[in-house]
């Protein structure tokens, strides 16, 4: 049997049955949520860097069983051993890959490092081999880490402010606790490290890469995933080290825009606050994305991220008519989130908010599940009394 082991925001494992239960349920939501006819005008053939997990999974499962389409994905993971599980987008991949085999859509997952010439060149001759052009690539790479594939520096990603020290209330929200936390100020080799990992340029190395070979169909669009959020996290996101990097991601995708010319098109989504492996750990954020759940909820307007992808190719991307964007040529898939209404109760919640009223304006049993979720924990129908062997994924059971 599997219990989570969560230390510090992070677990440290993941459950097999859970992820397969877990992958069935959204490509439940993506069968149900994209007509026969929206599908008709859809992607044919789909690229997803970084495609195992969060959004990136999502996209894939919105593609393939909203749309037909084919998919290859590429992701960094762990595969089992003998002692211990693999990592959970892992055990996500090779669900997807049997639900899609059992639905006669064509998949195929590469293991290994996206940030290498290598695996640019695997999937361009894979795509070759097939005589197949990508109609869409979806960058949703969520490392700390890159590797230069030229000079071989690791680069690492670094959460601080610019420009002084910030204190904020931080969420403990396995044991519903809260407490301040205090980042110090980046340093200029914190803000370009942040850049090279997670700003816009292997986003621009994969896009030529496949342009240069001819790999491109006429009506391609790229889309790289971001987020802005409010103003109490700017100091940490969007004016800190990692909104550096969201900048450069930005001007990387007006840059492609120029230089795919006509009929092609690069874009950054904007998306809504959700639960991710990687946001758990950053301070402020679980709190203030457990009010706004509580508070989206209530109003009816609540996405987790299958529901989010779904919307985002069925009413921007596939639309038949011009892709919506802000005056930065953003898609603004927070549009929900940052609605005036909304975030004023947010912000008068967040002014109230203490660990005696947590549950009254939190919603941190949603935020605990759905973090739980993403690691085959806490999924509906997964019996966690029986024993599983954690080298393989088992068939999902019918919810």
């Amino acid at each position: 049997m599997i219990r989570p082991k969560v230390r510090g925001g992070v677990c440290m494992n993941a459950h097999p049955a859970g992820c397969a239960a877990e992958v069935r349920g959204q490509i439940q939501t993506a069968q149900t949520s994209i007509s026969r006819s929206e599908a008709a005008n859809g992607p044919k053939t789909v690229l997803i860097i970084g495609g195992s997990t969060g959004y990136g999974l999502s996209s894939r499962i919105t593609a393939a069983f909203g749309y037909n389409a084919e998919t290859i994905s590429v992701s960094f993971e762990r595969e089992p051993t003998e002692k211990k599980p693999a990592t959970p987008g892992w055990y996500n991949t090779k669900a997807f890959d049997r639900e899609a085999e059992k639905a006669g859509l064509a998949s195929t997952s590469f293991f290994g490092d996206a940030f290498s010439h290598e695996m640019k060149e695997r999937i361009a001759e894979t795509l070759k081999e097939r005589g197949r052009t990508v109609d869409l690539l979806v960058y949703s790479l969520a490392s700390g880490v890159r590797p230069d594939p030229d000079t071989g520096e690791t680069y690492r990603s670094a959460l601080k402010p610019i420009g002084t020290s910030y204190s904020t209330v931080s969420l403990d929200f396995m044991n519903e606790t809260l407490s301040e936390t205090t980042l110090e100020t980046a340093t200029d080799d914190d803000v370009r490290q942040t850049v090279k990992v997670m700003g816009g340029e292997d986003w621009y190395l994969w896009t030529k890469a496949l342009q240069d070979r001819g790999l491109l169909s006429d009506d391609f669009i790229t889309v790289s995933y971001s987020y802005i959020g409010p103003e109490v996290t700017h100091p940490i996101y969007r004016s800190g080290t990692i909104g550096k990097a969201k900048e450069h991601l930005e001007g990387t995708a007006r840059e492609l825009d120029r230089e795919l010319g006509d009929r092609r098109s690069a874009y950054v989504s904007i998306n809504k606050a959700v639960v991710t492996r990687a946001s758990a750990v950053i301070p402020a954020v679980p709190l203030y994305v457990s009010l706004l759940f509580s508070v989206m909820k209530s109003e009816g307007l609540h996405e987790g991220c299958q529901e989010q992808m779904n919307r985002l190719f069925r009413d921007r991307l596939y639309t038949g008519g011009e892709i919506p964007a802000d005056s930065e040529g953003r898609i603004r898939m927070d549009d929900w989130e940052m609605r005036e209404d909304v975030q004023r109760e947010v912000s008068r919640r967040w002014e109230a908010v203490n660990e005696s009223n947590l549950h009254d304006y939190a919603d941190i049993e949603g935020y605990r599940s759905d973090f739980l979720r993403l690691h085959g924990f806490s999924v509906h129908g997964v019996n966690y009394e029986q024993e599983v062997d954690f080298r393989s994924v088992p068939e999902a059971e019918e919810a």
